[in-house]
């Protein structure tokens, strides 16, 4: 078949697809150029116009390297990134909830028993906090042995895989027996994506604000669980109803509040005063779900 219009074009393409043997890839595919089609004819997108979109394309994928991962964040700000989340990680009722892994989680930080100080080695301090909490399972009980991998931006809103940092207010904290972890860190701050590259310029372009509203990043995993890859936000952040990349959820916002108790800052070493979070994290059984995968800016590239 020859000469094509617009209204037999995407029928055409869909038909050279009918000979992939892989169900899912045909079904993504044919869902793709479907959604691609529809979209060039609802728009009536120009040539300039879709040759400007291959050239910012091309310049995300410039910008991404072996540290900064261009093609997660323009996901994140498109809410797709949150919308895959949703998709795939229906929250069982009373589990912690999910949230997007963001473009700066890094393999093989430290490991940490209770008590861990993730302060050392910080080139930037901030307001000392001490986190300590439980893991528990849907009926309350421990999870002994549990695994928070753990991290932040420092107080300048810069991670550490940023810079020429390694492993600054990151770590693998281990839960202990009883299902209780503790770390002492600081309290974190809000901060702006990387808006230096064409991601950047897409944001300036709709007139949206870059900000995402202060966090710690956890991924909690133990035998027998799912794990939960996901945020806990600052009560009275300024940008909670804005986040730049649509993660935040009511059920993830936790009080750092002041303890001014000397002894207790004596006994658990910390500065007085000092702050703390007291935060549990609630994990669902596996019930043979597969466990959401880890993707490092590094793993997708490779």
């Amino acid at each position: 078949m020859r000469q094509f219009t617009e209204d037999t074009l995407t029928e055409a393409v869909i038909a050279r697809l009918k000979e992939i043997d892989n169900p899912r890839f045909k079904q993504l595919m044919t869902g793709m150029v479907k959604h691609l089609h529809a979209f060039a004819r609802e728009v009536q997108l120009t040539e300039e116009e879709w040759f400007e979109g291959i050239r910012f394309l091309t310049a995300v994928g410039q910008k991404c390297d072996d540290k900064r991962q261009e093609f997660i964040l323009l996901s994140d700000i498109l809410g797709l990134s949150m919308m895959v989340v949703a998709l795939n990680h229906k929250t069982v009722p009373g589990a912690t909830e999910a949230t997007v892994l963001g473009p700066f989680f890094a393999h093989g930080a430290k490991e940490y028993e209770y008590g861990a100080d993730l302060r050392e080695g910080a080139s930037m301090k901030g307001e000392d906090v001490y986190v300590s909490g439980k893991v528990l399972s849907l009926d309350g009980r421990p999870v002994p042995n549990a695994v928070l991998d753990i991290w932040q931006a420092k107080a300048d809103g810069i991670y550490d895989v940023q810079t020429e940092g390694e492993f600054e207010l990151r770590g693998r904290v281990k839960a202990n027996a009883k299902g209780e972890y503790a770390f002492k860190s600081y309290k974190p701050k809000f901060y702006s994506v990387p808006v230096d590259g064409p991601v950047g310029d897409l944001i300036r372009a709709t007139g949206n604000h870059h900000m995402r509203p202060a966090h710690m990043h956890a991924i909690v995993s133990a035998p027998g669980y799912q794990p939960v890859i996901t945020h806990v936000f600052v009560e009275g952040d300024p940008y909670l109803d804005g986040d730049a990349v649509f993660a935040v959820k009511d059920s993830l916002i936790g009080q750092y509040r002041k303890a001014d108790d000397a002894g207790e800052a004596k006994r658990l070493g910390m500065p007085h005063p000092f702050l703390r979070l007291d935060w549990d994290f609630r994990l669902a059984p596996d019930g043979g779900v597969k466990a959401r995968k880890v993707i490092a800016p590094s793993d997708a590239i490779a």
